[in-house]
């Protein structure tokens, strides 16, 4: 099936039941984006991401480290549209432009706490979950913990729901964030 069968639906002509998840979207962003447009097509997986999303955001892992955990996953699954939003919200951060190319390169952090977190999500993903203890001190060694190494796993199934769909639909990087591409 074309990316083109999926509809850039708005608030108005969503399913009913996506509409209050629309438009809460569009109030904090100051705009619809395409990529929850389109997902909306499926009231059940828009609702999942937000659910999911909002649980992430409210991890005791900082906002910083989550942002580093929402890259590496844009990144690794060439998700065109989540990197150019994660590149918005780091640079509203104010990130420096070092940590930033370095996430959209997928090469090592300049920060050595931030790599560590890099790394351990990478691991995570190549491991399924099965990381060893190796894997674990050197992510605890850098001042995380075990409750943020299972953190780590609700980022990963959040933004792997986010960029999957976002691939799927064929979401383009809208106006607002064509800087951030």
């Amino acid at each position: 099936m074309p990316a083109t069968a999926f509809p850039d639906h708005t608030v108005e002509t969503a399913p009913a039941a996506t509409r209050p998840g629309l438009s809460a979207i569009a109030q904090k962003q100051g705009f619809l984006p395409a990529a929850a447009g389109r997902m909306a097509t499926s009231p059940e997986v828009l609702s999942g991401f937000l659910k999911m999303n909002a649980l992430f955001e409210s991890t005791t892992l900082d906002k910083l480290s989550r942002e580093v955990l929402s890259m590496t996953m844009a990144t690794r699954n060439d998700c065109h549209v989540c990197v150019a939003m994660h590149t918005g919200t780091l640079t509203a951060l104010g990130t420096g432009p070092a940590l930033i190319a370095a996430l959209r390169e997928g090469t090592p952090l300049p920060d050595e706490r931030l790599e560590a977190v890099r790394q351990f999500i990478l691991a995570v993903l190549a491991t399924n979950g099965a990381v060893d203890d190796a894997a674990i001190e050197a992510f605890t060694a850098h001042g995380y913990t075990t409750r943020n190494a299972l953190e780590v796993t609700l980022g990963i199934a959040t933004y792997t729901l986010s960029t999957f769909a976002n691939r799927m639909t064929g979401a383009p990087v809208d106006g607002p964030l064509a800087r951030f591409a």
